[in-house]
């Protein structure tokens, strides 16, 4: 590609549009772009970068005419912009043909899959390799906080990336990673999401077999185990694995994990444990993070690692240092001794790990969750039983409006009374509250020093991350 060209991305702000255009600003491609609306954090890095946004979508945005045009798997037929592009036949592709395209190739690629822990175990792999020296690439789908950003283009050989099974584009609707040629993958999960796109879990293990069965013979996979006390397989994952022609490496606390965790240690302010390989003492590792799936994320992480030469010392000394994820157990602010947590979870068992995380991270402390159902699936009610009794491990518990409901059909929307009574049932108190401003005015002067208010949403939430911390930080001056 010619180094001036303009390429134009329609849905910039989407967390991976908005990296790919970091990355093609690097490259000294002319980058320009058009969202709905701006919200952080990607906004803030296009900014820093210099990219402008124009908003809302218009079909004047396209003037001049770019050379090539982006389109983000968020835009469908009908999007002004989409449809002056296709009457003016611009050249357009969708984000993983242009990765792959101008980024991957003759680079060693390794992919993080998987229904939950893809973005922070994508994280602790580019940290991992960026501490042993090895100067890899990577595109993770939010901001780490070791980088201060959601990409890099290193001068190594490894080219790391989150690997989303949700569709490519209005013109090619196979999940994004089948278009990254990986040559070896972590898989943390498979489970039922994208209710918008997968018809059950049937569908959803086609996508993730597909994968699989791309992974050369000289590459590997890295799956996980089971959870100590739990059932120890996923039938859907094994159905995938069985697809494999590569090694196997399994890590957790399952009786055939290849990495297996002991000794763990969720104290407050630190967590630690010991790695087993092969059933032989292998490493200890700690680092800050809250939470029992961190753990094996980071355990993860370390067996695909080593596997590519990076030594446990080094794996350890990374752990040490590594912070985050914006939005993953992320503390927005700390009024009065409440403290205000913002996660990105919207499925029912990520939801479940936040809430279990925050109990081992603040013991004895009032939780509550407030939830904005706004994911594809979450809007839905298939899964509305797992959510209700995700959401009965907090105290306290408050859920929004569903996020844009009038485009989900009545009959497959989220019952909210149905989930209250549900979660009442567990044994907690449920409210509904319509909107942000709602729950703030109605909440604050109920919580107390002590508090611990976990706020789960994928998206903006109606600013109620500014909005409560700004009113309790009111109610606190008047007293």
């Amino acid at each position: 590609m010619n180094d001036k060209r303009h390429i134009y991305l329609i849905g910039i702000c989407g967390t991976a549009m908005a990296s790919l255009a970091g990355m093609l600003k690097h490259r000294g491609f002319h980058v320009t772009g058009s969202d709905a609306a701006a919200y952080p954090p990607m906004s803030d890095l296009l900014h820093e970068l210099g990219i402008p946004i124009a908003q809302p979508f218009d079909a004047r945005n396209l003037e001049p005419r770019p050379d090539l045009v982006v389109v983000g798997n968020a835009m469908s037929r009908g999007n002004v912009e989409l449809e002056h592009l296709l009457d003016q036949r611009i050249p357009f592709c969708s984000l993983p043909q242009l990765l792959h395209d101008e980024f991957l190739r003759g680079k060693e690629v390794l992919v993080v899959a998987g229904t939950h822990g893809k973005t922070t175990t994508t994280s602790m792999l580019a940290w991992i390799f960026h501490s042993a020296g090895l100067q890899p690439s990577f595109l993770i789908g939010g901001i780490a906080e070791n980088f201060g950003s959601s990409f890099h283009l290193g001068q190594g050989k490894h080219f790391i990336l989150e690997g989303d099974e949700y569709d490519t584009a209005f013109f090619d609707k196979g999940p994004k990673f089948l278009h990254y040629f990986p040559d070896s993958v972590i898989l943390t999960s498979v489970e039922f999401d994208h209710a918008d796109i997968y018809k059950d879990l049937d569908a959803v293990e086609t996508a993730f077999k597909r994968l699989v069965n791309l992974i050369p013979r000289r590459g590997r996979i890295v799956a996980f185990d089971g959870v100590a006390g739990e059932s120890t397989q996923s039938p859907s994952l094994e159905r995938c694995l069985a697809k494999a022609f590569c090694p196997v490496e399994r890590y957790g606390a399952g009786p055939r994990a290849n990495w297996r965790v002991t000794n763990l240690n969720l104290a407050s302010g630190c967590t630690s444990w010991t790695v087993l390989h092969d059933g032989q003492p292998w490493a200890d590792f700690e680092f800050e993070l809250a939470g029992e799936y961190n753990v094996w994320n980071a355990t993860a992480a370390a067996a695909l690692a080593v596997s590519c030469g990076v030594p446990k010392e080094a794996i350890a000394d990374a752990f040490k240092t590594f912070k985050s994820v914006k939005r993953r157990l992320e503390v927005k602010a700390q009024i009065n001794g409440i403290t205000i947590i913002d996660d990105f979870a919207h499925h029912p068992t990520a939801i479940a790990g936040t809430l279990k995380a925050l109990r081992a991270r603040y013991p004895g402390a009032r939780l509550w969750a407030i939830l904005e159902p706004r994911s594809n699936t979450l809007r839905r009610r298939v899964l509305q039983t797992d959510l209700a009794h995700s959401l009965a491990l907090a105290d306290e518990v408050v859920v929004a409006g569903v996020f844009r409901s009038e485009a989900v059909p009545e009959a497959e929307r989220l019952e909210l009374p149905a989930l209250a009574a549900e979660i009442s049932r567990n044994g907690r108190r449920a409210r509904l509250l319509a909107d942000a401003d709602a729950i703030v005015e109605t909440l604050a002067p109920e919580m107390r020093t002590g508090d611990v208010v976990a706020i789960l949403s994928n998206g903006g939430f109606g600013g109620i991350y500014e909005k409560l911390p700004a009113r309790l930080k009111q109610l606190m001056e008047s007293k």
